[in-house]
């Protein structure tokens, strides 16, 4: 299934954005700071050529896919989660090739502040992306006939949460992403840079629950997995603490 998207489909939050350059919250920008701001975001719906594609998957097609190279930390959140999930699918989404080449030309200026803060800006605008193939997964389930009350489908990808990189290789063979001109190179980086791809595992909201105590959560830096919990349990109709 290709998704399609409109670059105004993208907004990336100003605050996040902000963070990325760590910038705190809160804090005024100079002139000069907002105008390069306001460039980059010119820059970005000028260049964001936004594209995704997804597949069903079943259980045990996807304990292969998981299972990759056999480098999973021992124990982790998705092995857990995924057997009580009561959908599963893959998916990749990409920003396409012309944010690369707008970075590119960027820094071959020597326009740094404006290359690190459109860089900020993609990285956002991708997570976005792959949170909007959440919502359009979940509401094709819903319109297939999925009645689950405080039913929710949450990305995991490789490279986070014990889940080694390298089972992008297993992910990329079955979902078949350079349909939508994503490729993989040998080392598991994809190309365009700013994509994302991972498991969608749909379910009642509780199973997405998990302590961060894993062994791995401890070189964990950003912890955005409790963001995006707190996000999942502040939609409607959630019930319980994150």
């Amino acid at each position: 299934m290709i998704l399609e998207f409109s670059p105004t489909d993208l907004a990336p939050d100003r605050t996040a954005v902000l963070g990325h350059l760590g910038i705190p919250k809160g804090v005024a920008l100079a002139p000069r700071i907002e105008r390069i701001y306001a460039d980059a975001a010119d820059l970005l719906a000028a260049r964001v050529s936004p594209a995704g594609v997804l597949a069903d998957v079943n259980p045990d097609d996807f304990w292969e896919i998981y299972q990759g190279e056999g480098r999973n930390a021992p124990d982790g959140p998705v092995s857990d989660i995924f057997p009580r999930a009561e959908h599963l699918a893959v998916f990749a989404v990409t920003l396409g090739e012309q944010i690369g080449t707008a970075l590119g030309e960027c820094f071959a200026g020597g326009d740094f502040a404006l290359a690190y803060t459109l860089d900020a800006m993609a990285s956002v605008a991708a997570d976005e992306l792959a949170e909007l193939a959440e919502q359009r997964y979940a509401a094709r389930l819903r319109e297939r006939g999925w009645t689950t009350p405080d039913g929710a489908a949450l990305r995991y990808s490789p490279g986070y949460c014990g889940w080694d990189v390298t089972g992008q290789k297993r992910l990329f063979a079955y979902l078949q992403p350079a349909t939508i001109g994503l490729t993989l190179t040998e080392s598991c980086v994809m190309q365009p840079l700013k994509s994302v791809s991972g498991a969608l595992i749909a379910g009642p909201k509780a199973i997405h629950r998990f302590p961060p105590t894993y062994d791995f959560c401890e070189q964990c830096e950003d912890r955005t997995c409790r963001e995006r919990l707190r996000a999942l349990y502040a939609r409607p109709g959630a019930t319980g603490d994150p």
